[in-house]
Protein backbone atom coordinates (compact mmCIF):
# COMPACT_ATOMS: atom_id res chain seq x y z
CA UNK A 1 0.00 0.00 0.00
CA UNK A 2 3.25 2.20 0.79
CA UNK A 3 1.32 4.84 3.53
CA UNK A 4 4.49 6.21 4.39
CA UNK A 5 4.83 6.87 0.71
CA UNK A 6 1.33 8.89 0.85
CA UNK A 7 2.16 10.29 4.12
CA UNK A 8 5.68 11.87 2.05
CA UNK A 9 3.48 13.21 -0.67
CA UNK A 10 0.85 14.71 1.19
CA UNK A 11 2.82 16.13 3.76
CA UNK A 12 5.15 17.98 0.97
CA UNK A 13 2.03 18.56 -0.77
CA UNK A 14 0.50 19.92 1.36
CA UNK A 15 3.73 22.35 2.42
CA UNK A 16 3.69 23.65 -0.83
CA UNK A 17 0.18 24.59 -0.38
CA UNK A 18 0.69 26.11 2.60
CA UNK A 19 3.94 27.93 1.41
CA UNK A 20 1.65 29.24 -2.35
CA UNK A 21 -1.09 30.54 0.03
CA UNK A 22 1.32 32.52 2.06
CA UNK A 23 2.19 34.62 -0.99
CA UNK A 24 -1.24 34.93 -2.13
CA UNK A 25 -3.39 35.34 0.22
CA UNK A 26 -0.84 36.06 3.72
CA UNK A 27 -2.50 32.64 5.31
CA UNK A 28 -0.05 30.89 7.86
CA UNK A 29 1.92 33.85 9.01
CA UNK A 30 2.58 35.00 4.97
CA UNK A 31 3.14 38.12 3.69
CA UNK A 32 0.55 38.31 0.80
CA UNK A 33 0.76 39.32 -2.52
CA UNK A 34 1.49 43.02 -1.98
CA UNK A 35 5.00 41.85 0.35
CA UNK A 36 5.87 38.95 -1.84
CA UNK A 37 5.52 41.36 -5.16
CA UNK A 38 7.70 44.11 -3.37
CA UNK A 39 10.36 40.91 -2.43
CA UNK A 40 10.21 39.22 -5.82
CA UNK A 41 11.50 43.12 -7.22
CA UNK A 42 14.38 42.93 -4.80
CA UNK A 43 15.35 39.73 -6.45
CA UNK A 44 14.98 40.77 -9.71
CA UNK A 45 12.17 38.50 -10.64
CA UNK A 46 10.43 40.95 -13.46
CA UNK A 47 7.40 41.70 -14.09
CA UNK A 48 7.31 40.97 -10.18
CA UNK A 49 3.83 41.32 -9.23
CA UNK A 50 3.03 38.71 -12.57
CA UNK A 51 6.20 35.89 -11.14
CA UNK A 52 4.87 36.67 -7.08
CA UNK A 53 1.29 35.35 -8.72
CA UNK A 54 2.67 32.58 -10.72
CA UNK A 55 4.59 31.67 -7.52
CA UNK A 56 2.26 31.53 -5.54
CA UNK A 57 -0.27 29.97 -7.75
CA UNK A 58 2.13 27.11 -8.84
CA UNK A 59 3.10 26.15 -5.40
CA UNK A 60 -0.73 26.11 -4.06
CA UNK A 61 -1.95 24.05 -7.48
CA UNK A 62 1.09 21.66 -8.01
CA UNK A 63 1.23 21.05 -4.39
CA UNK A 64 -2.79 20.34 -4.24
CA UNK A 65 -1.83 17.97 -7.46
CA UNK A 66 1.33 16.37 -5.33
CA UNK A 67 -0.97 15.80 -2.23
CA UNK A 68 -3.79 14.24 -4.34
CA UNK A 69 -1.23 12.12 -6.18
CA UNK A 70 -2.79 13.69 -9.62
CA UNK A 71 -0.43 14.26 -12.82
CA UNK A 72 2.63 13.53 -10.14
CA UNK A 73 5.33 14.16 -12.29
CA UNK A 74 4.02 17.64 -13.58
CA UNK A 75 3.65 18.75 -10.42
CA UNK A 76 7.01 17.23 -8.73
CA UNK A 77 8.57 19.44 -12.44
CA UNK A 78 6.30 22.37 -10.86
CA UNK A 79 7.59 22.68 -7.80
CA UNK A 80 11.16 21.94 -8.36
CA UNK A 81 11.10 24.89 -11.14
CA UNK A 82 10.13 27.26 -8.08
CA UNK A 83 12.34 25.62 -5.47
CA UNK A 84 15.68 25.74 -8.16
CA UNK A 85 14.15 29.48 -8.71
CA UNK A 86 14.36 29.72 -5.12
CA UNK A 87 18.11 28.50 -4.73
CA UNK A 88 19.44 30.62 -7.41
CA UNK A 89 17.35 33.90 -6.14
CA UNK A 90 17.79 33.78 -2.63
CA UNK A 91 19.77 31.26 -1.14
CA UNK A 92 22.73 29.75 -3.40
CA UNK A 93 24.71 32.82 -2.36
CA UNK A 94 24.36 31.96 1.48
CA UNK A 95 25.36 28.73 1.08
CA UNK A 96 24.45 24.89 2.11
CA UNK A 97 23.07 25.68 5.44
CA UNK A 98 19.30 26.85 6.28
CA UNK A 99 20.75 28.39 9.57
CA UNK A 100 22.49 30.46 7.54
CA UNK A 101 19.95 30.86 4.67
CA UNK A 102 21.31 28.65 2.49
CA UNK A 103 19.69 26.13 0.54
CA UNK A 104 19.59 23.37 2.26
CA UNK A 105 15.56 22.97 2.64
CA UNK A 106 14.79 23.50 -0.69
CA UNK A 107 17.49 20.77 -1.50
CA UNK A 108 15.92 18.02 0.22
CA UNK A 109 12.78 19.18 -1.13
CA UNK A 110 13.92 18.79 -4.63
CA UNK A 111 14.86 15.57 -4.00
CA UNK A 112 11.88 14.51 -1.97
CA UNK A 113 9.90 15.18 -5.04
CA UNK A 114 12.19 13.27 -7.22
CA UNK A 115 12.02 10.23 -5.03
CA UNK A 116 8.16 10.80 -5.11
CA UNK A 117 8.22 10.54 -8.72
CA UNK A 118 10.57 7.68 -9.37
CA UNK A 119 8.38 5.53 -6.65
CA UNK A 120 5.32 6.16 -7.94
CA UNK A 121 2.31 8.12 -6.20
CA UNK A 122 1.56 4.76 -4.72
CA UNK A 123 -2.02 2.85 -4.57
CA UNK A 124 -3.32 6.08 -2.63
CA UNK A 125 -3.72 8.36 -5.63
CA UNK A 126 -5.94 9.87 -8.26
CA UNK A 127 -3.28 8.63 -10.88
CA UNK A 128 -3.36 5.04 -9.74
CA UNK A 129 -7.50 5.28 -9.41
CA UNK A 130 -7.00 6.34 -12.62
CA UNK A 131 -4.82 3.99 -13.98
CA UNK A 132 -2.57 6.77 -15.34
CA UNK A 133 0.70 5.82 -12.47
CA UNK A 134 3.68 7.41 -13.99
CA UNK A 135 6.74 6.37 -12.19
CA UNK A 136 10.43 5.39 -12.44
CA UNK A 137 13.70 6.52 -13.00
CA UNK A 138 13.27 8.12 -16.39
CA UNK A 139 10.09 10.10 -15.37
CA UNK A 140 11.89 11.03 -12.04
CA UNK A 141 14.54 12.52 -14.49
CA UNK A 142 12.04 13.96 -16.58
CA UNK A 143 10.22 15.66 -13.28
CA UNK A 144 13.94 17.10 -12.83
CA UNK A 145 14.75 18.36 -16.26
CA UNK A 146 11.47 19.66 -16.52
CA UNK A 147 12.10 21.55 -13.58
CA UNK A 148 15.34 22.79 -14.75
CA UNK A 149 14.27 24.28 -17.58
CA UNK A 150 11.29 25.92 -15.77
CA UNK A 151 13.54 27.82 -13.40
CA UNK A 152 16.03 28.57 -16.42
CA UNK A 153 12.63 30.59 -18.30
CA UNK A 154 11.67 32.18 -15.31
CA UNK A 155 15.14 33.35 -15.23
CA UNK A 156 16.04 34.28 -18.89
CA UNK A 157 12.54 36.47 -18.65
CA UNK A 158 12.78 37.90 -15.72
CA UNK A 159 16.82 38.99 -17.37
CA UNK A 160 15.39 40.18 -20.73
CA UNK A 161 12.36 42.15 -18.83
CA UNK A 162 14.98 43.88 -16.47
CA UNK A 163 17.15 44.59 -19.42
CA UNK A 164 13.95 46.04 -21.19
CA UNK A 165 13.29 48.42 -18.13
CA UNK A 166 16.36 49.38 -17.66
CA UNK A 167 16.68 50.36 -21.62
CA UNK A 168 13.01 52.05 -21.38
CA UNK A 169 14.47 54.10 -18.03
CA UNK A 170 17.77 55.03 -19.79
CA UNK A 171 15.42 56.43 -23.24
CA UNK A 172 13.53 58.52 -21.22
CA UNK A 173 16.49 59.66 -19.25
CA UNK A 174 17.87 60.89 -22.34
CA UNK A 175 15.14 62.30 -24.34
CA UNK A 176 14.78 65.19 -25.15
CA UNK A 177 11.98 67.51 -22.99
CA UNK A 178 8.61 67.75 -24.93
CA UNK A 179 8.35 71.12 -26.09
CA UNK A 180 6.07 73.58 -23.62
CA UNK A 181 4.37 75.16 -26.40
CA UNK A 182 1.22 74.98 -26.78
CA UNK A 183 -0.03 74.18 -30.71
CA UNK A 184 -2.06 77.30 -32.79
Amino acid sequence: MGIWRTALRVLVGGLFIGHGTQKLFGWFGGEGLAKTEKSFAKLGLRPARENAIAAGVTETAAGALLAAGAATPLAASALTATMLTAIDRVHARNGVWVTKGGYEYNAVLVAALAAIVEAGPGTLSIDAARDRERHGMGWAIIALSGGIFGAYVVDALSRRNAEGSASLAHAAANAPEASSRQPA
